[in-house]
């Protein structure tokens, strides 16, 4: 029996896990950064050490799971789009062909878990997963596709993305110049 809802719980499988992954990260700079500054005594004077870290990472992992998943929203909108411009199909069957491409995200969450304890290692695992994964939807796309329309998916996905990149690179540096020119130095 082939069920085609059989795969519709990994994307918020695989937003978990790479939230978990991400907040275990962030939860041993946030415990160093209280020992550094003095508050992690304090702290534990009001929880317990398994208390204390299990707050902490809930709540990061609430925070990145909110990124992602609009990371998510986006993705799918671009998926979308880039099919109603570039392709012929009206009933939404590349869409469903594309559907087992969150197996591609799940498998690459439970990798990051592997690497939680490095950065650079999540962000590279998750951006690997987001390029398996455009592989995969222009390989399930492309027999119902001519080469000019999937040469311009690939290239709305990518003018796309990178868009967004650079944009959120720019408020980023924005705020950082911004911050670093508040300060009394």
């Amino acid at each position: 029996m082939k069920n085609t809802y059989l795969t519709g719980y990994l994307p918020l499988v695989a937003i978990l896990l790479f939230s978990l992954s991400l907040a275990l990260f962030a939860q041993s700079l946030i415990i160093s950064l209280f020992k550094q500054v003095g508050l992690y005594t304090e702290i534990l004077e009001l929880f317990t050490e398994t208390e204390m870290k299990l707050a902490i990472t809930f709540a990061l992992m609430l925070m990145f799971f909110f990124v992602i998943a609009g990371l998510k929203v986006v993705a799918n909108t671009l998926n979308e789009l880039s099919l109603l411009f570039f392709s012929k199909d009206t009933e939404g069957d590349l869409l469903k062909a594309v559907r087992n491409g969150s197996i591609i995200f799940f498998a690459g969450g439970l990798i990051s878990l592997i690497s939680f304890s490095s950065l650079i290692g999540i962000v590279v695992i998750f951006l690997l997963t987001a390029a398996g994964y455009l592989i995969f939807f222009v390989y399930k796309a492309s027999p119902a596709l001519s080469m000019a329309n999937l040469i311009g998916i690939i290239t709305f996905q990518v003018v796309s993305w990178s868009a967004f990149g650079i944009t959120l690179a720019l408020i980023g540096m924005k705020i950082y110049n911004g911050l670093l020119g508040s300060l009394p130095l």
